[in-house]
């Protein structure tokens, strides 16, 4: 059975993080079987890893060498495999394939997180009196949990992501075949040969977009993400909007743009819009200088990134789409919601984000294959170098306290006479903000959509002014929802 990446790419790197693949020179029961068990585990929600025979393993997780295994032991290799993972509870078994690569053979088991978690296997093989342990991944380390993991495992035991569980309301003929060969063949996986001869609901279940009994096998959330023309059927409001407003918020000139489909199909038109009618290139010649200096107002890496990194983040049972707001002197990427509470509104500023546990296991695992996205914890420091190299502001990224939304802001550079092209709308902005505070000191029991027709804006600028007000510690809200009260604080 083939698996939906290749053996190449684990051997390189890169689109699968060290972390997730476990190297071994030859079939070891005992070690083995640890590995495949704590990725079924999947504590972080990382979507689990893949476990490779063949290859000597370094200190720091990468491959050493290429072995190889000999012919005649593959045979004895897998069925050990099989008989070793029935040992695993509750019951599971990871999806394998013989795989070659530069003449020589390698087994590599694909063991994606589990919907029965927590798996426990024992602790030694062949011992009846063993204790039973629930492994987990650290970093690249297979280890026995702490109290404080076990609990955490068990808090995650009825919590299965939601773009990794079955959505009931879908077929299996909802999924595409068209748009599952297109995506096998662009990362070379080797299920792309089999796609059109085999059954396509066992080509389903190995790449694992969908589950269930042969009876009543229904796709998960993320096949119809990735492999269904409209997503937005079954998860409402699928899609990036682009909004220009040229002549800032106050402006009366609005260009919107919806972008729908598959998800990495409408994230790549919405960044193909972006490249084309969006970001500028300039270039500058200097009379004792052979090279003329080349920048952008917006590079392109940082707002792939930035993109990106919203649609992995998403909450898909969400109903609210990804806003792209283009104005005079930045661009804003709005989604929902909000960053993971390890993740401090202090160290975001800092831009500093290492979240522990990821909302979307699978999302990230299609757009990384895609080369859409990088590796987990990355995506700050490769806008953040992007915008530098171009010479661009530094970038703001913002959550609220109740992690409702999450708001990247990337502002545009300075023009080549060195007058930023934000002065006159940020001075616009600000204006607004203070009226906004005179108002609400006036009138604290004022709804926000009264603020915006008294204002002359639209409810979602007052709302996106309300959340900066907060942030900058200018603004509170006292008591309930419905009968509280505004405390303008500055």
């Amino acid at each position: 059975m083939g698996l939906p990446t290749s053996i190449k790419t684990l051997l390189r790197g890169g689109v699968v993080e060290w972390a997730r693949i476990e190297f071994k020179t030859t079939w070891d029961p005992q070690a083995s079987l640890k590995t495949i068990c704590a990725f079924a585990n999947d504590v972080d929600n990382w979507g689990g890893g893949y476990l490779v025979i063949g290859v000597s393993q370094q200190d720091d997780g990468t491959p050493a060498q290429l072995v190889g295994v000999p012919p005649e032991k593959i045979d004895t290799y897998l069925k050990n495999m099989l008989n070793a993972c029935k040992l695993i509870q509750p019951s599971y078994m990871p999806i394998t394939e013989v795989a070659e690569y530069e003449g020589k053979l390698f087994i590599v088991a694909w063991a994606p997180g589990g919907s029965t978690r927590p798996y426990s296997s024992p602790k030694h093989i062949g011992s009846k009196q063993s204790s039973r342990i629930h492994w987990i991944r650290r970093m690249a380390s297979t280890i026995e949990p702490t109290v404080e993991d076990e609990r955490d495992l068990y808090n995650l035991a009825n919590n299965v992501p939601f773009d990794d569980r079955v959505n009931h309301a879908a077929e299996l003929s909802d999924l595409s075949l068209p748009l599952i060969e297109s995506y096998l063949n662009e990362v070379g996986s080797s299920l792309y040969r089999e796609a059109a001869s085999m059954d396509f609901s066992e080509l389903c279940r190995s790449m694992n977009i969908a589950d269930g009994p042969d009876e009543y096998i229904k796709p998960k959330n993320v096949g119809l993400l990735f492999f269904s023309m409209t997503p937005e059927v079954w998860m409402p409001y699928t899609q990036i909007d682009i909004v220009e407003l040229p002549e800032g918020e106050a402006g009366d000139i609005i260009r919107e743009h919806t972008f729908k489909g598959p998800l990495h199909h409408q994230l790549r038109d919405a960044l193909r819009y972006l490249n084309n009618y969006i970001i500028v290139e300039e270039v500058v010649k200097h009379s004792d200088v052979a090279e003329a200096e080349r920048h952008f107002n917006y590079p392109y890496a940082a707002i792939e990134e930035a993109l990106s990194n919203a649609v992995y983040h998403k909450g898909y049972d969400s109903r609210e789409p990804i806003e792209v707001r283009v104005l005079p002197d930045r661009i804003e990427i709005l989604s929902h919601p909000g960053a993971d509470r390890s993740i401090s509104i202090e160290n975001l500023k800092q831009f500093r984000a290492v979240s522990r546990r990821y909302r979307n296991r699978r999302v990230g695992e299609f757009l990384k294959e895609l080369h859409l996205t990088e590796g987990r914890n990355t995506g700050f420091r490769t806008i953040l170098k992007a915008l530098r190299s171009n010479g661009s502001p530094d970038p703001l990224f913002e959550t609220d306290e109740s992690r409702i939304y999450f708001l990247t802001t990337i502002y545009a550079r300075k023009s080549s006479e060195g007058v930023p092209n934000t002065t006159a709308a940020t001075d616009e902005v600000n204006e607004r903000r203070r009226a906004m505070l005179r108002y609400l000191a006036k009138h604290p029991s004022a709804s926000l959509s009264v603020v915006a027709r008294e204002l002359d804006v639209s409810r979602s600028t007052v709302d996106r002014d309300v959340r900066t007000l907060k942030l900058e510690g200018r603004l509170r809200r006292t008591g309930s929802t419905s009968n509280g009260a505004w405390e303008v604080l500055a």
